[in-house]
This record gives structure tokens, sequence and C-alpha cells, in this order.
């Protein structure tokens, strides 16, 4: 009884902190749910304003308010909404990474138009991989987390909130019975959350390759201390990649002097500042280390 009380009172607290800080919003015929970050700014997943450009939003308290879309990233599924309106406190961005299976998490949002509804369940997975596609671009977002809180439809945006009430990932996708999937809230994150802010959109490098991991040779394990490289299954004509000699085949180990051993590990590179930048890749070449230079392009969106 006293572990089932202990229980009751840390969601109870968690509820209490969060939920008046996260709002339903209506964008057009989409809703969800957003998190206030900072006095005048939420976010949100991009899937929930879709193309719109503003909304309304309503809290806890029965405030309402107008909304502007600041910026969307479909390639990471967050958005940035601003407001004139006078907003609840922010709410503390945690780590994700510092997250381990088994640990309590609380998710806050607004489902089937239930607003402030939450619900509780464990961390069940860590380091999922979520594919999202733009209209020509795809990717994958790196390390979602995945849990047995119940999601339901309006959850999406909403946040799910440690122990301690801080918020480590967005809400993002009902996966199955019982299954629930948040963007988390890590460095990557946070540097797509301050682009759209600043300048609306992310910027990202485009090299023009397809991979997956595969097992290094294990004196080039050995050596390298690692296990896994990224094998290019295909490379784009005409690409960047293609430019600097990189084959189907390869085996890349580093970008950017940076160790790279699944398609994730590429992605952290290909932000705005390698854009028009000349980045070493080092790559296994039957027996040999091959090092090429490659100068990503921006990855567009038409």
């Amino acid at each position: 009884m006293d572990e089932l009380d202990a229980y009751s009172r840390t969601v109870s607290a968690v509820a209490a902190s969060v939920g008046p800080s996260v709002a339903a919003v209506r964008a057009g015929r989409g809703s969800g749910s957003a998190v206030v970050v900072d006095p005048g700014v939420l976010v949100t997943n991009a899937h929930v304003v879709g193309g719109h450009r503003s909304g309304e939003v309503a809290y806890a308290d029965g405030s309402e308010g107008r909304v502007t879309v600041r910026g969307t990233d479909p390639l990471s599924d967050l958005a940035v909404l601003t407001t004139p309106d006078p907003t609840p406190p922010a709410l503390e961005l945690g780590d994700a990474g510092q997250l381990v299976v088994g640990q309590l998490v609380v998710a806050v949002g607004n489902p089937l138009g239930l607003a402030g509804s939450v619900t509780a369940g464990v961390v069940s997975g860590l380091g999922r991989a979520l594919p999202v596609r733009s209209r020509t671009a795809s990717r994958v977002v790196e390390d979602v987390i995945q849990t047995d809180a119940a999601l339901n439809p309006g959850n999406s945006g909403g946040a799910l909130a440690d122990a301690s009430g801080r918020v480590v990932g967005i809400n993002t996708a009902v996966a199955g019975v019982g299954l629930g999937l948040a963007v988390p809230i890590t460095a990557t994150t946070r540097r797509i959350l301050a682009s759209l802010r600043e300048d609306g959109r992310v910027r990202r490098g485009y090299l023009g390759l397809v991979g997956a991991p595969a097992p290094l040779p294990a004196d080039v394990a050995a050596r390298l201390g690692r296990p896994r490289g990224l094998r290019v299954a295909e490379v784009v004509p005409g690409s960047p990649a293609a430019r600097a000699g990189l084959h189907a085949g390869d085996l890349v180990v580093s970008a950017d002097r940076e160790p790279v051993s699944d398609a994730q590990g590429l992605q952290r590179r290909l932000f705005a500042t390698s854009i028009g930048r000349t980045m070493p890749v080092t790559v296994l070449r039957g027996e040999a280390m091959v090092d090429v230079l490659a100068v990503p392009s921006e990855l567009t969106d038409h």
C-alpha cells in the first residue's frame, strides 16, 4: 500500500505541475496538444499544425489565446508556436539521454478533446527509430522514447514528463495497443527547436546516400573500438556523395572526424554548419581505409 501511495503521490505531483502548462491546440481541422517552454512560446508536433500558419490554444484554467506557427520541421515532427497572449509558467526541459527502461513517465495532453488528461506508465524502450517524411525527403527521428503510458488522438504534441516534472519528450505517435512514442528532448532536438525559434525552419546538409548498419571486420572493430559502421547501399547520381567518389558497398566509419555506426550518426553531422563545407568521410573499401572529401549541399523540400 505504501508503494502505491508513493506512486500516486508522484503522478499527482507531476500532473499538478505540468498540466497547467500543456495546452489544447487547434489549427484548421487538426487538433492536439502543445507545451509551454518559454513565456509566449509553445512546442508541439509538426503534424498537429500541418500547413497552417495560425491557430488557437486553450489551457486547463480556461484561458485561451491565438498562436502563430513560427516554424515546423516535418523531419523531426516538431513545431514552434508563438503567442502575444499570456501563457502559464514554462516547463523545464529535461534530458532524455538520462532515461532508463522501467523509469516512471507521465503523459499529459488532451486526448479525444478531453483537456488536461494524465496517464502514467514506464519507459518501455529506448533508442527506437521513427521514420518521417516531408514532401520530398525522408529521415529517421533518432532515440525515440517508447512508453506504455496510454496515448490517444489529441495527445500528440503533449508532454512526456519524468517524476520531477521535467519534459523529456513530446508525445508524437500511437504505435499500437499499449505502445506510445515520443520525440526525445536531446541536444539534437534542442538544436532543432532553437533553429525553429530563430529562423522559422531547420537547415540540413544533404549527401545523397542510403545506408544501413553493418558489422566491421574483427580487426578493424578492435582498432576503432566499435563493432559497426554504415554500409552504403545506394548513392544518388549527381549528389554530393557521388561527386566525392563514394560508392555502394563502402563502409562509412567516420564523418567530419566523428564516429559513424548508423544513419543517425551521419545525420547528426548534417545540420546547417555542414552546408557548403568540406566534410572528410572515412570509409572501409575492401581492405583499405579511404578518405574522401564531400561537400554537403542544402536539403530542400521542393
